[in-house]
């Protein structure tokens, strides 16, 4: 049987069997239970290396997107290498501080900050503030002010550029909620010089998520490059240049630019500029660096179609249900010679006609208790779970070598069940 996942070489079969690097998957499974996210740190360190080293005699840092996958394991992981973090949130900011990386290399984006997250992040010196309109800026020179800071901010832009990905993910044209219109840029650099406690100190840009193509990022860091000159031949200093991330991965038959393809087109672009440049890749560093384990339940055959109901559901992987997305679903066992491929619907326990994984995917045979492997699901997987119908979030291991380690316990019911509280005038009778 060939291999699971071209973009993933970390997870392979041997012997029959499928494994996560030195680690038969089947190992964890009975270890841990399904369903259960299992990723390879190897693979997280050699697209991260990769980046960087593309990146390299540049001034440019690689600043992890935590939304992609917030374990601290992952994080520590990349901090380790050197990696700095863009976040969205206050929680998001906690987590990149507790798994190692400093104020400031850290990059806050996101365009609803409250007041709190603002002082948060320049108690902690954050690198840099990616501000998406005039009230967020107006609300952070009060905040600065008041905390005797000066809160250094890159200006957001939108480019009105198409990134030819879903429409869920786009964020880049002018009818998208973030970032400030291309032609409102000027004001909102002028407008900042007039107000305390702000230094602006660049601009920023990212247009969508999961692109697969170079153009639209040509398109998109060739209008900032433009704006950079245009602001600086009216007397404005801009140092650094935020590129956002938004490179694709390979799920099905997508054929993304390489790492190398992408970070030559940004020096290019850029080459001359005298810009601190930073990047802030989530997907195509973890994407294909996990896969969601589960068991078969039943094999059911209904009037027009057959169901194979996993253990797994929506709640565990929200992607299917929310962008239609694909995901490879692979037997763990390796099927007997000669098996007969016939299409089924992998579906999921949840009461929701939308817990579906795949419809009508051509699969080998499969019996309830059997294993399956859900590939590609190393980003906004488990960031994105949660414990509806009260089922527990899955646990999450990391792989590396021969060894493993849970960096998330699956939780019991009573400790769900211990987060809700009665009120007097129910827990007194």
């Amino acid at each position: 049987m060939s291999e699971p996942a071209p973009g993933a070489p970390d997870f392979a079969y041997r012997d029959g069997k499928l494994y996560a690097e030195e680690v038969p998957i089947e190992r964890i499974a009975a270890a841990v239970g399904t369903p259960v996210y299992c990723y390879s740190a190897a693979h997280i360190e050699r697209q991260y290396r990769r980046l960087a080293g593309a990146f390299a005699g540049r001034d440019a840092m690689v600043c992890y997107s935590v939304k992609a996958n917030p374990n601290l394991a992952i994080v520590a992981t990349l901090a380790r290498l050197g990696a700095g973090a863009d976040v969205v949130s206050e929680g998001e900011f906690r987590r990149a501080l507790a798994a190692g990386v400093p104020g400031g290399r850290i990059v806050f984006s996101g365009i609803g900050k409250t007041a709190s997250e603002l002082d948060f992040a320049l108690a902690h010196r954050v690198r840099q503030i990616n501000v998406e309109s005039l009230s967020e800026l107006a609300l952070l020179s009060a905040v600065a002010t008041a905390a005797g800071r000066v809160a250094p901010i890159a200006f957001r832009v939108n480019p009105d550029i198409d990134a030819r990905t879903h429409e869920k993910i786009t964020t880049g044209r002018k009818e998208n909620k973030f970032g400030i219109d291309l032609g409102q840029v000027g004001a909102a650099m002028r407008r900042a010089a007039q107000l305390p406690g702000i230094a602006v100190v660049g601009l920023a840009v990212h247009i969508g998520s999961q692109l697969t193509a170079l153009a639209p990022f040509e398109h998109a860091f060739a209008r900032l490059i433009e704006l950079v000159r245009s602001l600086r031949a009216e007397g404005f200093t801009l140092e650094r240049l935020d590129l956002g991330g938004g490179l694709g991965i390979r799920y099905r038959d997508e054929t993304p630019p390489a790492i190398e393809e992408y970070a030559a087109l940004a020096t290019r672009l850029s080459d001359g500029m005298g810009l601190s440049v930073a990047l802030e890749p989530g997907r195509v560093i973890v994407g294909n660096a996990g896969v969601l384990l589960a068991r078969v339940l039943h094999i059911k055959d209904g009037a027009t179609r057959r169901f194979v109901v996993i253990d797994a559901a929506m709640n565990d992987l929200l992607r299917p249900a929310l962008y239609d997305a694909w995901h490879d679903i692979v037997p763990v066992a390796v099927p007997a010679e000669g098996a007969v491929i016939e299409p089924a619907d992998v579906v999921g326990p949840v009461c929701e006609t939308g817990d579906s994984f795949a419809a009508g995917r051509k699969l080998p045979p499969l019996a309830a208790g059997d294993l399956v492997a859900l590939l590609s699901a190393g980003a906004y997987g488990a960031s994105m779970s949660s414990e509806y119908n009260t089922r527990p979030l899955v646990p999450e291991v990391l792989v590396r070598g021969g060894e493993y380690a849970v960096i998330r316990e699956r939780p019991s019911y009573e400790s769900i069940l211990a987060q809700d509280r009665l009120p007097r005038w129910l827990a007194e009778r």
